[in-house]
């Protein structure tokens, strides 16, 4: 919602929605902290990439990092996610091979895709984290889920957006935030996707990587280059970071379609952009419906300092010491 973050005066008018959402999430929070309302606490250590507004702020690309830097470190880690967007028969659902978007959501798909880690989806994470346990993890990482305390958790992330950082600094449905900006103290980490970063935080910086093709003209077999005039369109947290992107890669960017974070483009959306290429993100080509002869998407990844590193490092000796 562009409102949280240009300010707009009107929103003055959900400050009553704010306060009642205030109170019933520090009421629910307390009874979490009391004992009044039970953790489950998985049999494996677990990490919870988190952040703090609605909205996408870069955690997939986070979570993947993690899943390849935990398993250079000797562990076999999974994935458990809410599965926005996806609508499955039956949950906690696993991940297969010929699961898809529509099932799973874009964000567990592509995860699974890149990783080849266990992924499992469900409302309830407790029971994804049963699940997941079960299929022979020893460490699980959870996708969201920050504000889901019915899963105790044994180290936080939090994932900030650089540049929009917490907008007009509300709780919603004032402003984009679903606690507090008090919760950062209480994180083990705080990583800021893009910059510019403040005190504590660690910079994350998305590398792109080559081109892949969605679909593209028989015979055809280079990717687009540097230079070349080409169409864009973005189903993220902020398209405007992905159109930036493909600028900096040297393309020349002549239409630009964004969508809302995790909505599938509709076919005749693409009428006017059958002229040129179409360079789209990864998570739009896991649930790509087609419609464009020349589609290309642009795979990122994530890159930490190694004070990152050592910040995890420590805090999973201490979980094997015992705290």
């Amino acid at each position: 919602m562009q409102a949280w973050y240009k300010g707009a005066a009107w929103l003055w008018l959900l400050a009553p929605l704010s306060a009642v959402f205030v109170l019933v999430s520090g009421l629910r929070r307390a009874l979490f902290r009391l004992g009044i309302k039970q953790q489950y606490r998985a049999p494996v250590p677990v990490i919870v990439v988190g952040n703090l507004t609605v909205g996408g702020n870069g955690k997939t690309p986070v979570v993947v990092w993690l899943v390849q830097w935990l398993r250079e470190q000797g562990y076999t880690p999974g994935v458990i996610s809410r599965g926005y967007g996806g609508n499955s028969e039956q949950y906690p659902l696993l991940l297969q091979a010929d699961t898809r978007s529509e099932q799973a959501g874009d964000e567990p798909v592509l995860i699974y895709r890149r990783t080849g880690c266990p992924v499992v989806v469900g409302p309830r994470r407790a029971e994804a984290a049963a699940l997941l346990a079960e299929v022979g993890v020893d460490i699980i990482i959870s996708d969201d889920g920050l504000q889901h305390y019915a899963l105790a958790r044994d180290i936080e992330l939090v994932v900030v957006d650089g540049k929009r950082r917490f907008g007009n600094g509300w709780l919603l449905p004032m402003g984009p935030l679903r606690e507090g900006q008090w919760r950062l103290n209480t994180v083990d980490a705080i990583i800021n996707n893009g910059g510019p970063v403040r005190s504590g935080e660690h910079l994350m910086s998305l590398r792109p990587g080559t081109l892949q093709p969605v679909s593209h003209p028989s015979g055809q077999q280079e990717a687009p280059a540097a230079g070349t005039r080409v169409h864009a369109l973005a189903g993220i947290g902020h398209p405007p970071r992905f159109f930036t992107t493909l600028e900096q890669l040297g393309f020349v960017v002549e239409q630009r379609l964004a969508l809302a974070d995790h909505k599938a483009v509709v076919p005749g959306q693409l009428d006017d952009l059958q002229s040129a290429p179409l360079l789209i993100t990864e998570k739009d080509a896991v649930k790509w419906p087609g419609g464009h002869p020349d589609t290309w998407y642009l795979p990122v990844d994530a890159q930490l300092p190694v004070a990152f590193e050592h910040v995890l490092l420590t805090r999973l000796k201490e979980l094997h010491d015992g705290d």
